[in-house]
């Protein structure tokens, strides 16, 4: 083409066109000289990894279900596994808790689901923690999965039995590095568990920290590639993308499906409950670049809507034979709401609800209690009951699956805001430990600093008094100190955990000696200025 079009569209004498020729051959010969120089590019070694990964799944789901659950998810990764292809299959966390049966036999039915098609990874979520030190090993220790978490240790600074900190995983020809990628994995849990749960005395170093750390001891392991999987918030997540340490992080615990790539790395999070599963198939080109050996790789997303997957056979057989087991103890009613109830997280963990206010109120008026608190991250069911709706034991325990009981203190006022400050010091960030109350009313302003937003607290009507002591009825995982409730865990206990009842328990008694109720909102946790 070069030459057709030089020739008919000039009249060249015979030294013009002599010398045109010449520096169309070098010119010809140059890019025939980067061609054969990319040549090696084109006949690169390729290992391709498929990575599946599912976080924060609670619920069995059975087969009314659209979409979710332990019966679509195994479905999905049985799927993903028979074809045959390298794959690392990651568990990012929490699901030994919460859900309805967990509140029964402390997860170990979803140890039985998990291990059908377990995965190869697995990292701690702090739900895992829900029902102490003890039961936390005993469960992981019956997982069929390698376990990590490289920022968890005993109280000797020790790793935690059966829990490693990395793995490293070789995919191709292990024999030849021109044939093979190298996969350096490290796991993180969530920092804050214990504020969030019950780990007893085991401690949590700095995710950040740790990751960091990891990350130069597998280089110098040999890794091509690093991968972070993580049970961490938001903030983590983003902080570890943006370090540019890690190829790929793989995340749960916000519960929101995430997608992020900029060229060098990659971020991930699934949808929780299985919902939406993220997949993401990944080339990686192993070639020599100047006699040194490079490895580039380039995904290829997949988001996997398991209302379009079949439940697997035999996890849906187990999962309607557990959901029977329920229903025998559950389905049975105890009184008719007449007014709406919405227990959704973003209204729960933000603001005054009604339904908040209906446990708050079992508990203060079954314990006999001046006041009383509840956390809105120990409100689970995420859901809305119509006004009209019949009430169940299933209802209580899906809002309240924890196994929580409900303590009596004696504090003193001064305890009472410190605890309520606590409840709205990250409510812009839907905390966990934003309060529902009973016999008090508080106002605060958002846009003052934390610790300094309650504006005046009432206590059946009048200022509450700083020195004065009072009868708080609050659930023990904040009695404990849990969700960073410090304040409360030296306050006089007048009904301890050995006599107490179960703050789900409460509820029910309460919903059924009233018959009828009418929980609303009432002005209880006012907000006076939010300029955001």
């Amino acid at each position: 083409m070069i030459y057709g079009w030089v020739g008919p569209a000039l009249k060249l004498n015979e030294s013009v066109r002599s010398f045109i020729a010449t520096k169309l051959v070098g010119i010809l010969i140059l890019v025939t000289g980067l061609t054969l120089s990319s040549l090696p590019a084109a006949f690169a070694d390729e290992v391709d990894v498929t990575f599946l990964l599912i976080s924060d799944i609670y619920e069995m789901s059975g087969p009314k279900a659209k979409r979710g659950g332990f019966a679509r998810v195994n479905a999905i990764a049985r799927s993903e596994r028979a074809k045959g292809g390298n794959l690392i299959y990651a568990h990012a966390g929490d699901f030994i808790s919460p859900s309805l049966l967990s509140g029964f036999d402390k997860g170990e039915h979803v140890i039985e689901l998990t291990n059908l098609v377990p995965p190869d990874i697995v990292v701690p979520g702090n739900h895992e923690f829900d029902f102490g030190k003890e039961v936390f090993l005993k469960r992981i220790g019956d997982l069929n999965s390698t376990i990590l978490s490289a920022n968890l240790r005993q109280i000797d600074g020790k790793k935690v039995p059966g829990i490693e900190d990395t793995k490293m995983i070789v995919f191709g020809d292990a024999s030849d590095p021109m044939k093979s990628v190298k996969i350096g994995i490290v796991g993180l849990t969530l920092e804050d568990t214990p504020d969030v749960s019950s780990p007893g005395d085991l401690k949590f170093a700095d995710s950040e920290d740790t990751a960091m750390a990891s990350a130069r001891a597998l280089r110098k392991q040999g890794a091509d590639i690093l991968v972070a999987i993580l049970h961490g918030d938001f903030a983590t997540d983003r902080a570890l993308y943006r370090s540019g340490a890690f190829d790929f992080v793989l995340s749960g615990h916000d519960h929101d499906l995430a997608l992020l790539y900029n060229g060098k790395t990659l971020m991930a999070e699934s949808r929780s409950e299985g919902d939406l599963i993220v997949a993401v198939d990944v080339k990686f080109s192993i070639r020599k670049n100047r006699n040194k050996r490079r490895v580039d790789w380039w995904p290829n997303f997949r988001i996997i809507d398991s209302a379009t997957i079949k439940p697997d056979a035999e996890t849906l057989v187990k999962v309607i034979g557990f959901q029977k087991t329920l229903s025998v103890e559950l389905d049975v009613p105890l009184g008719e709401t007449k007014t709406e109830l919405d227990s959704r997280k973003s209204l729960v963990r933000t603001g005054e609800t009604a339904i908040g206010n209906l446990i708050a109120d079992a508990m203060k008026t079954l314990l006999g209690a001046d006041v009383a608190i509840t956390n809105g991250g120990g409100i689970r069911g995420n859901k809305i009951y119509e006004a009209g709706s019949k009430l169940t034991r299933r209802d209580v325990l899906t809002e309240l699956p924890f196994g929580n009981k409900t303590l009596l203190l004696e504090v003193s006022g001064e305890t009472i805001k410190a605890a309520l400050e606590h409840g709205v010091s990250r409510v812009e960030k839907s905390s966990g430990r934003f309060l529902h109350i009973s016999g008090m009313t508080f106002s605060y302003d958002k846009n003052n600093p934390a610790g300094e937003r309650i504006i005046e607290i009432l206590v059946n009507g009048v200022a509450l008094d700083m020195a004065k002591k009072y009868k708080l009825a609050a659930n023990s995982y904040i009695a404990g100190g849990g969700n960073g409730y410090t304040m409360l865990r030296k306050s006089k206990v007048l009904i301890g955990d050995l006599a107490a009842k179960l703050q789900a328990n409460n509820v029910m008694v309460y919903i059924r000696k009233q018959g009828s109720i009418s929980p609303k909102i009432e002005d209880r946790i006012k907000l006076v200025r939010d300029n955001n």
